[in-house]
């Protein structure tokens, strides 16, 4: 019995083991299931033809969806259990040694004679482009290896190329991509607006009719062509070989940039450029990158900036696929991947009001969201127009016309109510299409209605706890009140509605509006206009069971962005590109759209009578600009001006040239030369040769009779040039007296050691002259020499603690300290001109750099184009080599810090217009006319040309 108890307790710990053992070998065949659910890529096998949509990407693994929680989900999925064959031994697989290849390498290891399959496509396709520009497919093996950045990134530079910021990710983190879902606001099938149809009307020739040029001019012409095709070369080459994939190169530390999603966006905007240049071979290995492309997805932004990526990706595609012969050029890779990323942008449009969301938030758990626009600048919301009208022609499919048209309509209809500058648009707009105003009205009138009946009530004696309208309470009554407090206002009662209650008359801003009462309830004509709650703007789902606060909107068009903020109107950034469109919207539609043609005539108008101006220069030069006015909305009273020179207005001149020509207004095209002028006198007139971001000049009070004024520009350097010269005016009569003074008294006896105890007279004399000079040390302007030594050996308060350190005099020194003379109007003026480094004419230049910009040249090209003076071509070449000699490094350009010195400092960044823009525009000064003819295609912002209807 005793040896039975002994080995009891053997027997329990057997047990124990047998059961551990049991329980390890199932948790053994759980973990062998984990590991089939990883994305295995078998090196015999391709994964399943690429639909339409579909990436890369996806056709490795199904998108995120809202039951996707992490490995729980993949665990349970039953198709997923057991995939490993029994025959297979994941462990022993192996990686080969690879040699690494670039592009051209695979290029040339294919024999395009060679027959290939086309079934299988994603990861293992590669496209070869043979000579003639067929496209055909082959399969390569497909090899699971990490990814590896190209160029700089490869040298563990991470994923913006710096140091010790190496991408990784989690082996068991699945990629969000964007996805699809119903439209919230769907525009139903018979109310799409269609594309114009019809022969497109006939359009007066833009391009002058040039005649054939002498031998020596074509030489020199080729030249010089040569020599921007070699940056071109040199630029390119650097991206590929070091921000390959990425969006852009920095040239100077050779390292890569992604300020937008990581799409390759120096690529695909420099597309069209690559074929003009005839660069057909690095088009083609570009080709290879644009398909690798995944648009959606992004490891570098959570949102997607509209207006860039439609005015360079997407504008980019398009252009390319134009340019390269279309459908019959062989490259469906361009059209395909245009419409991918428009699939996506789409989403964008599906607002209420069909106002675009301009940063996209592309995550599925944002995308299925409902929206509303918001604030936007005049440029993003009205520069959509050209991209997806080309991709509607191209396609045949209305829905992408339509989407833009609905914006042209609502400045259409905006411009019809009036703006405060009618024929232009205040820079800032609130697109949501809501009355935020007349909403908080409403909601003040309702509350003092309900105040007021819950003194009835008290007064009489009833329940006041049951009588509250269902839907309010008293933080929202509360809220409306104290918002619009002392807010002049003025409201009546309309006839009644169909339910018995009635309407209320809002007249603000001028407008007169009938909304709702609380208790008419929402129109049935809003029962689809859901905004976003204040869950969504948290991050919470839509399903979310949380209550709601019910918002009302009452619609409206385009409006202000503000109704108190300062409104501003120019023809600059946040702007621009709007005012471009609308001339080249009606050539892009033939025509057939009267409303552009509206749009741009009454925009011209508007810049003609408020905006161009005439600089005072030095010689007198007859060139114009285009001013910003800052106005609280009666401009008439209250207007005031910038005189403002901002590179980003230079596209003004070609867009008047362009304007002028189609139209038939010779007067445009002579507006345009002068506002062209303007910018390459802002170029000659610098140290560096080239024009800064933004300045401000010396405006001419008549602009047919302007002559420099020397004395008129000190003061406008000087605003209190009255001030400083009063001053000085007062110190030499002060010092006059204080010379006579002095004689009186060496006339009059002294008391040897009393010299310093006179009248009085000299004492008043030094405290002035140390007041005066404290007084101009605070008025002087900064000088750089004057701020370094101040930062090195610090600076003393002369008012306080100086004075109470005055060294003791001598009893033979009676002379008091000379005061220190004021600066003069002139004075001041120089030494501003010499601290700012101003050139003549310039009353300041604040924003200094230049970060490659093309409006300048794109104007200059427009001007040859349209007058074929050959002027613009030595203007233009002059521009040309101020820019490379100040940019150039050894794999592309910089932008500079400063063009108002002589050698400013590199910033290490290129843009990626300079290859899709800067270098196009000057390629095309020098090229045959005929090359990108304008009257055979118009350019978009970006200077992506797009073919002409015909």
């Amino acid at each position: 019995m005793l040896r039975l108890r002994r080995y009891r307790y053997y027997v329990f710990f057997a047990a124990v083991v047998v059961l551990l053992l049991y329980h390890a070998s199932q948790n053994s065949e759980q973990w062998e299931s984990v590991s089939a659910s990883i994305p295995y890529k078998p090196l015999s096998k391709s994964p399943p033809e690429r639909g339409f949509g579909a990436t890369d990407k996806q056709s490795q693994q199904p998108l995120p969806d809202k039951s996707s929680t992490g490995w729980a989900d993949r665990d349970s999925d039953p198709t997923r259990q057991g995939r490993v064959k029994a025959d297979e031994d994941t462990n022993e697989v192996k990686i080969p040694s690879l040699k690494p290849t670039t592009s051209e390498d695979v290029l040339n290891k294919f024999d395009p004679s060679i027959e290939t399959s086309t079934t299988d496509a994603g990861k293992n396709r590669v496209t070869v482009y043979d000579k003639e520009g067929a496209a055909k497919t082959t399969t390569v093996p497909l090899i699971d290896i990490p990814d590896k950045n190209v160029g700089q990134g490869a040298k563990g530079k991470g994923i913006h190329g710096k140091p010790g910021m190496q991408k990784s990710k989690p082996e068991a983190e699945s990629t969000k991509h964007w996805k699809k879902f119903p439209e919230h606001f769907p525009v139903p099938e018979d109310e799409i607006i269609p594309l114009p149809t019809g022969k497109p009307k006939p359009i007066p020739a833009v391009q002058y009719d040039f005649d054939k040029e002498s031998p020596d001019v074509r030489e020199k012409r080729l030249e010089r062509l040569a020599k921007v095709k070699a940056e071109m070369v040199r630029g390119w080459n650097g991206y590929m070989t070091y921000a390959r994939g990425h969006d852009e190169l920095s040239p100077v530390s050779k390292k890569f940039r992604d300020p937008f999603c990581g799409w390759a966006a120096t690529l695909v905007d420099a597309l069209d450029t690559l074929w003009i240049m005839g660069m057909k071979e690095e088009f083609e290995e570009a080709l290879l990158e644009v398909e690798k492309i995944d648009f959606t997805t992004s490891e570098y932004r959570s949102e997607i900036p509209v207006f860039e990526t439609t005015i360079r990706y997407l504008g980019g595609l398009i252009a390319a696929y134009d340019v390269s012969g279309g459908r019959a050029g062989g490259y469906g890779i361009l059209l395909e991947k245009a419409l991918e990323l428009a699939e996506i942008l789409m989403g964008v449009f599906d607002t209420p009001n069909r106002m675009p969301i301009l940063y996209y938030n592309w995550r599925p758990a944002f995308v299925s969201l409902p929206k509303r626009a918001q604030g936007a600048s005049v440029a993003e919301l009205g520069s959509l127009a050209m991209e997806f009208t080309r991709l509607a022609q191209i396609t045949k499919e209305n829905k992408y016309y339509d989407a833009v048209a609905r914006i042209t309509d609502a400045f259409y209809e905006w411009e019809e109510r009036g703006t405060a500058i009618p024929g232009i648009f205040p820079e800032h707009i609130d697109a949501s299409g809501c009355n935020r105003t007349a909403e908080a009205i409403v909601a003040a009138q309702e509350a003092e209605q309900e105040e007021q009946r819950q003194i009835e009530l008290q007064k009489s004696g009833s329940d006041v706890s049951s009588s509250k309208p269902i839907g309010t309470n008293d933080s929202q009554s509360k809220s409306g009140k104290d918002e619009f407090h002392g807010l002049e206002r003025r409201s009546q009662v309309g006839t009644p509605n169909d339910d018995g209650t009635k309407s209320v008359k809002i007249v603000t801003n001028g407008e007169e509006i009938y909304a709702p009462s609380e208790k008419a309830g929402i129109p049935k004509s809003d029962k689809n206009d859901r905004s976003e709650s204040s869950a969504v703007s948290r991050g919470r789902s839509s399903n979310s069971e949380e209550p709601k606060k019910k918002h009302k909107c009452i619609p409206q068009g385009l409006t202000t962005g503000s109704f108190y903020s300062n409104q501003q109107y120019s023809m600059g950034g946040s702007q621009d590109s709007t005012y471009e469109y609308f001339p080249k919207q009606w050539l892009l539609l033939g025509g057939l759209e009267p409303k552009y043609k509206t749009l741009h005539t009454n925009a011209v108008a508007a810049v003609k009578k408020w905006l161009l101006y005439r600089p005072m220069v030095p010689d007198d030069r007859d060139i114009l600009f285009s001013a910003k006015i800052n106005t609280q909305g009666n401009p008439e009273t209250d207007a005031s001006t910038e005189w403002e020179v901002t590179h980003l207005t230079c596209f003004l001149g070609g867009m008047f040239g362009l304007g002028g020509k189609i139209f038939e207004v010779p007067e445009d095209v002579e507006i345009g030369k002068k506002l062209t002028d303007g910018c390459v006198w802002a170029y000659e007139s610098t140290p560096s040769g080239i024009m800064p971001e933004g300045a401000t000049v010396v405006p001419c009070a008549e602009a047919n009779n302007c002559h420099w004024n020397e004395t008129l520009y000190w003061q406008w350097l000087d605003p209190l040039h009255e001030t400083h010269d009063e001053e000085v005016r007062k110190f030499d009569a002060e010092q006059k007296e204080r010379k006579s003074n002095k004689l009186q008294k060496t006339d009059q006896p002294t008391m040897k050691g009393h010299s310093n105890l006179g009248s009085g007279t000299e004492e008043t004399a030094s405290s002035k002259g140390e007041s005066a000079d404290v007084g101009i040390h605070k008025r002087a302007p900064p000088s750089p020499i004057r701020s370094s030594i101040d930062q090195s050996e610090g600076t003393r308060d002369t008012t306080s603690s100086d004075r109470s350190q005055v060294p003791l005099q001598s009893e033979d020194d009676s002379e008091a300290p000379e005061p220190v003379r004021p600066w003069s109007s002139k004075e001041y003026a120089e030494k501003r001109i010499q601290s700012d480094n101003l050139p003549p004419g310039f009353v300041s230049a604040n924003y200094h750099s230049y970060i490659l910009r093309p409006e300048a040249i794109e104007s200059v090209w427009y001007m040859y184009r349209i007058t074929g003076d050959s002027t613009w071509q030595e203007k233009g070449w002059n521009m040309f080599k101020a820019i490379v000699s100040q940019t150039r490094t050894e794999v592309g350009n910089s932008a500079i810090d400063n063009v108002l010195l002589e050698n400013p400092v590199k910033t290490d960044e290129m843009e990626s217009f300079w290859l899709a823009e800067t270098l196009k525009y000057f390629y095309l000064l020098y090229s045959d006319p005929n090359l990108i003819s304008l009257d055979e295609w118009v350019l978009n912002t970006e200077a992506h040309p797009f073919k002409r209807p015909v």
